[in-house]
């Protein structure tokens, strides 16, 4: 709130300088215009204030988590401030890759091969430098899963594993088949409903780090043509205008589906958020394009007390954008960071309640 009201001080001054220089060299006249101006950012203000900066919707299954989101992660329960020139939807979602800032990483890269004789790639940033965990075996691991077509190249995952580095966390990037540069060697991608790669990331980095602390964070959904012509008609796939078309053409084909709903049936976390057996934080805007308020499993997640869901008014898809000149941070960064520096280092009282 406070970053906000200095904000808008500053960007009130910048305006009445503006506008006393204007009014001076007569543009405004008799200074007809210079209250229209006024007036017009007064009513759109509070518009603002009222409509459209607002607090996220906290939706747990249980009492412990909402409680333990509270004490540990307060952000999740303070009014989020969207960009107040660029709130809409389509404008955060379209906006941000060009806005927010690509802090310099450095990556390790590893390839690790599949029981079906494909290669995973994975950017590891060690972290060696850790001032709060300097022993690396000990030291809290993240993963990160981009969204589709994603890699460890895109601004909010560099700005994860900035974040991260602060608090002195080790990070690796899982880089699902085909879309980081490596050759792709099986006829193989990727779908929202196979986490057989998934799984196999995840045992491979916990059996190097044993006793360090293993969290995940995935955004999003969270390719090399010559290997697909033998089973797909690659030219009808091109010529897809949706991605529902594109998953219908291909997707579902490549892994089996009978229909396209079949395959959207199977992708669906509603089925699955019943079982999961830790703690997971979802952030989803209402407004989003992509995962519409709709298509949110509210109920759901209600009957699981190990999920919560972020559901705020604005924010688009993976945007998110706040402040005037939202280049360094966006609120889906500060819930990323406050969320798993709770799991670390406090997520042991979620045990005990």
């Amino acid at each position: 709130m406070q970053r906000l009201a200095m904000d808008l001080r500053m960007l009130s001054r910048e305006l009445s300088l503006y506008l006393e220089h204007q009014v001076r060299i007569g543009f405004f006249g008799s200074g007809v215009g210079l209250s229209l101006i006024l007036g017009f950012s007064f009513a759109y203000a509070c518009y603002y204030m009222s409509s459209i900066a607002k607090k996220p919707q906290l939706v747990t299954g249980g009492e412990s988590f909402s409680r333990f989101l509270q004490d540990h992660c307060p952000v999740v329960t303070e009014t989020y401030y969207p960009t107040v020139w660029c709130w809409e939807s389509r404008g955060q979602t379209l906006l941000r890759p060009f806005i927010t800032s690509k802090p310099p990483v450095k990556y390790r890269n590893e390839l690790i091969k599949t029981a079906d004789g494909g290669q995973i790639s994975l950017d590891w940033f060690d972290d060696d430098n850790s001032k709060c965990y300097m022993d690396a075996s000990t030291r809290p691991t993240i993963l990160l899963l981009p969204g589709l077509t994603g890699t460890s190249k895109e601004s909010y995952i560099l700005h994860m594993i900035h974040l991260s580095e602060e608090l002195g966390y080790r990070c690796v990037v899982f880089n699902n088949r085909g879309v980081a540069g490596e050759n792709l060697l099986t006829p193989r991608t990727y779908c929202c409903a196979n986490t057989e790669d998934l799984e196999t990331v995840i045992q491979h980095v916990h059996s190097l780090y044993p006793s360090a602390p293993f969290l995940a964070a995935g955004v999003s959904m969270g390719g090399h043509r010559h290997m697909f012509v033998k089973q797909i008609d690659m030219d009808h796939v091109m010529k897809a205008k949706s991605i529902r078309e594109f998953d219908k053409r291909f997707t579902s084909v490549m892994f089996g589906y009978r229909t396209i709903d079949d395959y959207y049936t199977d992708a669906s976390p509603n089925r699955r958020l019943k079982s999961v057996g830790i703690p997971v934080l979802c952030l989803n805007s209402v407004d989003d394009v992509f995962s519409p308020s709709h298509a949110i499993p509210i109920e759901t997640a209600k009957q699981n007390p190990n999920v919560a869901l972020v559901l705020t008014s604005y924010g688009g898809h993976i945007g998110f954008l706040e402040g005037i000149w939202p280049r360094q941070s966006t609120y889906m960064d500060r819930v990323f960071k406050q969320f798993v520096q709770a799991m670390v280092e406090h997520g042991h009282e979620l045990s005990s309640m």
